[in-house]
């Protein structure tokens, strides 16, 4: 028996040798790989939704972030118009965003009927914003200056973050949490007159002491969050006006990535201080397409954008502001043959339903990637080698071992070619979720594709069409 307890030593011994330990630099940080699981799923659902789900307000504006819903209640001081024109005369002038909080119900919010929806909609991770901007919590935090801000004492009276994590997860999908290191309540900006985003008297009424805001909040949270929950993915956010020495982030994550329950699951982004995006931190992050020149097919990395312009629901939006079925999927295709993942947002009302116009969005796309997710689930970008430029570009490719497959957003009505290939004799050609026979050509390491003629009862899927090539590498 010695003997074996001794071997078992060892073989212990010899494992935890073999995990890295990381070291609070960017240098060391920067070495971990972010976990496979990430870069395989591709398609992810992000949730806003809180305090700012009651008044779900901002006006459409044709310019980037100024229609975020879920900046209500910095805008609400902030802008005057918006003031006068919609605070006020819908809540009157004494009416604090804090009064919200009772008001943020979510009476019919469903756990299970969530996650059965992300199951439909062919998702593979959910990301929910924990905490926003405006500092309220979806759990029952102990945070120490959180006590009568969060979903346990205000509101619900529920765990909101616990409730969604066992649903999502009794669905094998990965749960991720978002979390906001700012707090207009507490962080100083450059970006107002009086350099902070809520007047004097909010600031002063329930700021945390700058002394002890990393400390006894946003660190104390975080380590509470991954505790308790164990997430799978931080999507940390809110980092722009301090550096990441201020917020400790590098500290965060040697624990996080030396010591968390779940350390090797793991992934996080690359928003933790000043001038960290793109650079710093696990997959790189895009935001409505804002930081395209950041990521490539280089480093894992992840575009997130609404249905419509805002991320928190925004009422004031209305069918023309909204992506069509059609123009998600081709957001999809887009970003994932350029190496990336899509997190795609949805924005609950208050009262815990989803609008259905984005449970219908969510559907459709499921029903494409029922079809065409093998195109999608676990790819890699790939480029022919001499791509010809296309104007609008409608051709789109991705590749899993051995198969190439090119993803088309409108029907190819002509022949067409994909260059550079190093097929091998059994090459094949077909059209996904179709039994139709395609034909093609090879000649010189060009392959030519003829599109078969289709009835309308023959069309394998809406919104795009994927021709798998088989065995199209050795």
């Amino acid at each position: 028996m010695s003997r074996l307890l001794l071997l078992a030593g060892l073989a212990a011994g010899l494992r935890a040798q073999a995990q890295p330990s990381y070291e609070p630099t960017w240098s060391s940080l920067d070495q971990r790989p972010v976990p496979q699981w990430f870069t395989d799923a591709k398609f992810g659902i992000f949730i806003h939704w809180g305090v700012y789900s009651v008044p779900a307000y901002r006006p459409v504006s044709p310019r980037m972030y100024e229609t975020y819903a879920e900046w209500y209640g910095a805008d609400m001081y902030g802008n005057p118009a918006l003031r006068q024109s919609f605070h006020n005369k819908n809540y009157g002038p004494t009416f604090t965003y804090r009064d919200f909080g009772p008001l943020f119900r979510a009476e019919l919010f469903d756990p299970v009927r969530w996650a059965d929806l992300f199951v439909r909609a062919g998702a593979r991770y959910v990301v929910l914003t924990t905490k926003h901007h405006d500092g309220y919590c979806l759990w029952p935090t102990t945070a120490p200056y959180k006590q009568q801000w969060n979903s346990g004492a205000v509101g619900p009276k529920r765990d909101l973050v616990g409730e969604l994590a066992q649903a999502v997860r009794a669905r094998g999908l990965k749960m991720g949490f978002y979390y906001s290191l700012m707090e207009w309540e507490s962080t100083s900006t450059p970006s107002r007159p009086s350099g902070y985003y809520l007047p004097l008297a909010d600031i002063n009424k329930y700021r945390i002491p700058d002394s002890a805001y990393v400390e006894q909040n946003s660190l104390w949270q975080l380590k509470e969050l991954v505790n308790r929950y164990q997430p799978a993915l931080l999507f940390a956010d809110g980092e722009w006006d301090r550096t990441a020495t201020y917020w400790k982030s590098p500290a965060f994550l040697a624990w996080l990535y030396n010591h968390a329950p779940n350390k090797e699951e793991v992934v996080v982004n690359d928003r933790w201080g000043q001038g960290t995006r793109g650079q710093h931190g696990g997959y790189y992050t895009s935001e409505y397409a804002s930081d395209n020149d950041k990521v490539g097919t280089q480093h894992p990395w992840e575009e997130s954008r609404g249905m419509g312009q805002s991320y928190g629901f925004n009422r004031a939006e209305n069918l023309e502001d909204y992506s069509s079925s059609a123009q998600l999927v081709h957001q999809l295709i887009d970003i994932v043959s350029r190496g990336g993942n899509l997190l795609l947002n949805i924005g609950p009302a208050a009262d815990g339903t989803i609008p259905v116009l984005m449970q219908e969005r969510l559907v459709d796309i499921g029903k494409w990637l029922a079809i065409n997710g093998e195109a999608i689930y676990g790819t890699t970008a790939w480029a022919p080698a001499q791509a010809p430029s296309q104007q609008p570009k409608t051709r789109y490719y991705t590749a899993k071992g051995r198969d190439v497959y090119v993803l088309a957003t409108s029907w190819p009505t002509t022949p067409f070619v994909v260059d550079g290939l190093r097929a091998t004799s059994n090459l094949t050609v077909t059209l996904l979720g179709s039994q139709v026979p395609v034909k093609y050509t090879r000649r010189k390491g060009q392959l030519t594709i003829q599109p078969p003629a289709l009835t309308p009862a023959q069309i394998p899927s809406p919104f795009a069409y994927v021709f798998k090539i088989q065995n199209a590498m050795p």
